[in-house]
């Protein structure tokens, strides 16, 4: 990570003002992420933010990027993880859902309101979704699916996941584990076994006990 200081004071570091800009955005949205309450909010020069970005369109890409990278590139890697059977994929991609440095869901909801005002932002949620979805697909063909079943499968979830964002909704803990054996066998047609979820629920410090 660069960071810049000279004479004239800090400058602060490129992922500083990114880091300050996603905070503004899932706070108040896309509109108030501008340069002059960005260097207000980091106590630092207008003028320090163009060492690191050459315009705010270029911090909203950055913006993108780093959201493209972990949501999406973080469900790939889940759906694509090693599991004996399609239960255990299954909790593999359930972790996204529990894990926020796996898949930081207020992110997800904050670029998808500002899709609702940017076309370019919009068409980067569809190509999103589209290669979520694919690589969900994937897992299920991955363990004998049919590709039309896979498809059908793929989308039950995703889209009951992204209802759970888009709705804001709020589960404590235990009650959201309570229904992972449900939902496993709803979305696989298979009742994942005990010892897979207590993998599970290890793995996210619940004890079913």
């Amino acid at each position: 990570m660069e960071q810049i200081s000279n004479d004239s004071g800090w400058r602060g570091s490129p992922e500083g003002w990114l880091e300050a800009a996603y905070d503004l955005l899932l706070e108040s949205g896309v509109d108030t992420v501008r340069i002059s309450p960005l260097a207000k909010k980091l106590g630092l020069s207008r003028t320090s933010f163009y060492w690191f970005f050459k315009d705010r369109e270029e911090l909203l890409a950055a913006l993108v990027t780093r959201w493209r990278d972990k949501n999406t590139g973080n469900l790939i890697k889940q759906a694509e993880a090693y599991a004996e059977t399609v239960a255990e994929a299954m909790l593999n991609v359930f972790d996204c859902w529990l894990d926020t440095s796996l898949f930081d869901s207020q992110f997800e909801f904050a670029v998808r309101s500002w899709a609702l005002q940017s076309p370019d932002i919009l068409a980067e949620v569809q190509k999103a979704d589209q290669t979520r979805l694919d690589a969900m697909s994937q897992m299920f063909v991955r363990f004998g699916y049919k590709e039309s079943s896979a498809d059908v499968r793929a989308r039950t979830i995703y889209l009951v996941q992204i209802g759970y964002i888009s709705m804001q909704t709020r589960e404590d803990l235990a009650a959201r584990m309570k229904r992972i054996p449900g939902y496993v066998e709803i979305f696989t047609g298979e009742a994942p076994q005990q010892r897979e979820l207590d993998r599970f629920f290890a793995r996210h410090g619940y004890s079913a006990g």
